[in-house]
């Protein structure tokens, strides 16, 4: 996918018709809905930097128990371990740091790896539970 904000709507409309399918509880399927789009919004905008020169690659995996989705940037990576922890009370007014404790949240399953050559993220939802 480009590095554009206008990409986020091609992977939301792709997950709405896989649920098609599988028909995840909704209240559950939304929540992993906003958890792909804020992993593909953090892949544009912090990992690339809206970079016209610069790609974001989603794979969807699924079988009969679970999707996961993976998200990988091609920016210069992060450390995790850095991020404020967005629920105590010297971070609850800031309009930043929310994405990755919604989506740790909002998902059966959360994985980050930074590297050198982007950032991945994986999200899973069980399509069961």
């Amino acid at each position: 996918m480009q590095s554009k904000r206008s990409e986020i709507n091609k992977l939301e409309n792709l997950l709405f018709t896989l649920n098609e399918f599988y028909k995840i509880d909704p209240e559950r399927f939304v929540n992993f809905h906003i958890a792909a789009s804020e992993a593909l919004m953090n892949a544009i905008v912090h990992g690339n930097k809206e970079s016209a020169e610069k790609r974001v690659y989603v794979d969807i995996f699924e079988d009969e128990n679970s999707i996961e989705l993976i998200i990988k940037d091609e920016g210069s990576g992060y450390d995790t371990s850095d991020i404020p922890d967005p629920t105590q009370n010297s971070n609850l007014y800031k309009d930043h740091g929310r994405g990755i404790f919604i989506m740790k949240s909002l998902t059966d399953g959360y994985e980050c790896c930074p590297g050198e050559g982007g950032t991945t993220v994986k999200l899973k939802i069980m399509i069961k539970k």
